[in-house]
Order: C-alpha cells, then structure tokens, then sequence
C-alpha cells in the first residue's frame, strides 16, 4: 500500500522569504514537514545540504547523503531531508567531521556556523512553557520542541544550557537585567547586547526588554531576544 500524506514540496513563491532562494529557477522547492520548529523560523535538513552548506549539487545527492545516516541533527541520526532545523541546532557530518550550529546572524534568522567538535554535544535553549505534571513535578517546554523534567528552578524565558542528544540540563541563564542577549530575529537578528531594563506588558503589549546594541538602545518584545550568557556567550554564537 502506498504512502499516506501531505506533499513533500511547496511552491517557490510560497516559501519564507528568508530562504534566499531564487524563485524562478523552478517550480517546487522542498516542504517542511511538521516537527521541531515551525515552518516560519526552520529551514528543510536538505535545503540546509544543498543551498547553504554546498555539500550536494542536486536534491537526489542530499538525499543520498540524508538516507545514509551521515547527518546528525542534535546528536541523532536524521533520515528525512523535509526534516525541519531551526534555531540553535547543531548539525554534524559524520562523513567530513564538520559541525555547524544555526545562529541568527547579519539580520537573517538562521545562519549556519562551524564550530568545534567539543562544541556539538552542547545546546542553547529557551524556556517557553512550564507545567506541573502528575506527582508534582515540573514538566519544562523549550522552544525547539524538546520537554524536560526537571527539579530546576526555572521561568519562562531563561535559557538552560544542555547536554545532547539526551537534552539534560546542566546549567542555566537567568533572563533578568544585565544579562547578555542575543536578537533572534528581525533587522537586528545577530546582534548581542545587554538588558538595561525589562518593562512588563499590558493587556495588548508584550512584556518588553530595553537592549543596549553597540551605541544604542532598542526596546524589543522578549520573544525576540535569548539569554547567552552574563559578560560573554557560553558557547560559540556568532
């Protein structure tokens, strides 16, 4: 019996504009499939091999590549080159030894850096929700999908430092005044500066942090901003 589902492919003019791809060079560009990150703020693990690394010429050879169990995508072997990849993931080669992290950089969202080996084992990711599950323990959501139980006194918008591919925390950064941050999108995407000040929200106006980029300040909703670290990055980012 055949396959069941969506279509594996989305119309060029229909993509994220942040792509960069070029929208007449054919029809069909690959779909993401539904997983870790949403299809606005990812990119496909085969378009990551082809379009932005260069490691393929065709999508067959990204593919061919992908099926062979050669890229890992947080420490675990990744199959499906519809498979979505987005902010603070860690790309590893198998084949080369190389090893990339997506970063926000140069005002685009997601932007591909090498990084050493020892660096492919840990991860940056923020808190986005927290629940009490059954026996009262804390259930933390982060924002690529991952969930850990945790006895971590954590709150929303702190970023925890994990160990992968088990995604056990082993530290954590408070998101609170001077602390270090980096912007994760719109124009100042990249950018790392300091929180002078957090400003709560209203009903129709998003808790706000006031950010110090170079010679300037620029007041952001927290959405858009991640904690790194306290006087430097903990890890490499840009």
């Amino acid at each position: 019996m055949g396959k069941k589902g969506g279509d594996t492919r989305v119309k060029r003019q229909m993509a994220p504009g942040f792509w960069g791809i070029k929208r007449k060079q054919s029809q069909f560009v690959l779909r993401i499939r539904p997983g870790p990150h949403p299809k606005n703020r990812s990119y496909p693990l085969g378009m990551i091999l082809r379009d932005i690394l260069g490691l393929a010429g065709t999508m067959h050879e990204a593919q061919k590549i992908v099926h062979a169990g050669k890229v890992l995508v947080d420490g675990v072997t990744r199959y499906d080159v519809n498979f979505a990849v987005g902010l603070m993931d860690v790309i590893d080669l198998a084949a080369t030894g190389q090893s990339y992290r997506l970063v926000p950089k140069n005002s685009k969202p997601l932007v591909p850096i090498q990084i050493e080996s020892g660096e492919k084992s840990v991860k940056l990711v923020k808190v986005t929700h927290k629940t009490m599950t059954k026996g009262k323990k804390l259930q933390y959501g982060f924002h690529d999908g991952k969930t850990v139980l945790s006895d971590k006194d954590l709150a929303v918008g702190d970023t925890c430092i994990i160990q992968l591919p088990d995604a056990q925390i082993t530290n954590h950064i408070k998101f609170e005044k001077n602390c270090l941050v980096i912007i994760i999108s719109g124009e100042n995407a990249g950018k790392i500066g300091k929180v002078e000040d957090l400003r709560e929200g209203l009903f129709s106006l998003p808790t706000r942090a006031l950010v110090s980029i170079e010679d300037r300040s620029v007041e952001l909703p927290v959405d858009m901003v991640m904690a790194i670290g306290s006087e430097k990055p903990v890890i490499k980012v840009s």
